[in-house]
């Protein structure tokens, strides 16, 4: 009886340490690492509030009289814009460096200089506007130096390509009449690509 007693015993204790082996025996639990989310880029919110400098280079077609002339013109363009939503207003200025032939004489138109308003529609990333304002340009003619003020007004389109950096296009006609009393009206067309930073 007690021979069976200590037998009974060994095999409970057998059977106790030898479940875990028949079941798989121990194993160390497998941490997994963590998965990173991907990184998405955020994309121009639409807002177009606040400051902006750029540059602009592209044509200009001008006409003194019956003398007509062309040429290339680059410049330097800042301002500031307000967006209320669907609409955007701003203000700004820009200096274009012209070179344009106004005729055999030596008569040029040297720049222009342009102080004015903005209202556009916001599309997003892509800002539709017209423009227009008081203009100031700087011309040669029958070899002395002169000044004169006109106005100006046209379209345009700016294109966000991230937060900062924006690029468009724009079409201003410039006109200036009686230049500084000769008698002589300068008219210029004038399209540029452009190139913004906001800030």
């Amino acid at each position: 009886m007690r021979h069976i007693s200590k037998t009974a015993l060994g095999l409970a204790f057998g059977a106790a340490f030898a479940a875990p082996a028949l079941a798989g025996g121990y194993a160390e639990p497998v941490v997994e690492a963590p998965v990173a989310a991907p990184v998405v880029a955020a994309a121009p919110n639409g807002d177009w509030t606040g400051g902006w400098v750029g540059g602009q280079v592209g044509y200009g077609d001008a006409s003194a009289g019956a003398v007509d002339g062309n040429g290339a013109i680059y410049g330097l363009r800042g301002g500031y814009d307000w967006d209320f939503g669907q609409w955007v207003l701003g203000a700004g200025l820009d200096w274009d460096k012209t070179d344009i032939d106004l005729g055999t004489a030596g008569d040029n138109l040297d720049s222009i200089a342009r102080l004015g308003v903005r209202a556009g529609y916001d599309m997003g990333r892509t800002l539709l506007y017209v423009r227009g304002g008081a203009a100031q340009a700087s011309a040669d003619i029958g070899g002395v130096s002169r000044d004169d003020t006109g106005w100006f007004a046209g379209v345009g389109a700016e294109y966000a390509l991230n937060d900062r950096w924006t690029v468009g296009g724009e079409v201003l006609t410039n006109q200036f009449d009686n230049f500084d009393n000769t008698g002589t009206d300068i008219d210029a067309t004038t399209a540029a690509l452009t190139v913004g930073f906001r800030f």
